[in-house]
């Protein structure tokens, strides 16, 4: 049995991914912020190092999802989380002789070249180019840059100590409800964003469980995670391959199917 330790358990990500893990193969403990009333988590302060590093002990793997996610937060605002806290979670992870870290990146580290203006990075032009994950990185805000140093970190750390390391280029979890909600209230350089990044509950736990158990034949590991969005331009072959990650959802199909989801239940 393994045991995975998930940070930022509370966000989105996070509670979409408490059920991937089946608790007869897996052993979960739950790290958050702040306390929650409908989870059980314990509390963690990222940017403390000691503190990490003591929650760690006995753990295997480690999910890092916490993070501050907003491409518009100010640089201010995320070097604390985003770097100091990213660094503690590598960290922490060789002193406590863990065998894999999975790094939640997002798309925003590569966006920069498809989207409609800087000022918009949930937006993507008519015709995009096709991303794949060695490309050189693109980040579209601050948000991104600090996406692109957990990369870096985690090359060194793959490359200097040996660690597994999974990089999850993550795009935007959302439900079909909300999906379609995002569609209709955007106009298009936006639809087309969510269009491509859309990634469902269901994909997001097929993925995550896929990066923190699949056997790797190389480390670190750059991965896409993403439905099988037709619209997409993040590659999703070399992700399919390396980690056995087969999405089973696809933007389109909900957005042309207008009674898929009415009764509100995800069914995937």
């Amino acid at each position: 049995m393994a045991n995975i330790a998930i940070t930022g358990a509370a966000g989105n990500v996070g509670r979409a991914i408490v059920d991937a893990f089946p608790a007869d193969k897996h052993d979960l403990t739950l790290f958050s912020h702040s306390e929650t009333a409908d989870l059980e988590t314990t509390l963690l302060e990222i940017t403390d190092r000691e503190q990490f590093v003591d929650a760690l002990e006995g753990q295997d793997v480690v999910i890092h999802l916490a993070a501050i996610s907003s491409p518009r937060a100010a640089w201010d605002d995320l070097r604390g989380p985003n770097i100091d806290g990213l660094s503690n979670a590598f960290e922490a992870a060789i002193e406590n002789d863990l065998k894999r870290v999975v790094f939640a990146s997002s798309n925003h580290a590569v966006n920069m070249g498809n989207t409609v203006s800087p000022s918009r990075p949930e937006s993507t032009v008519g015709t995009p180019e096709i991303v794949r994950p060695h490309d050189s990185v693109d980040p579209d805000t601050y948000y991104g840059v600090t996406k692109v140093f957990g990369e870096a970190m985690g090359s060194y750390y793959a490359n200097r100590h040996g660690l597994e390391v999974v990089t999850l280029r993550i795009g935007w979890l959302l439900t079909r409800d909300e999906l379609r909600q995002e569609c209709r209230e955007r106009d298009g350089a936006g639809e087309r964003y969510a269009r491509a990044m859309w990634l469902s509950p269901g994909d997001c736990r097929r993925l995550l469980n896929a990066a923190a158990t699949t056997t790797l034949e190389t480390s670190p590991l750059i991965a896409h995670g993403i439905s099988n969005n037709s619209k997409r331009f993040l590659s999703l072959s070399e992700t399919m391959q390396a980690l056995a990650y087969r999405p089973t959802d696809d933007a389109e199909a909900v957005l042309s199917d207008a009674s898929d989801g009415q009764n509100g239940l995800e069914t995937s």
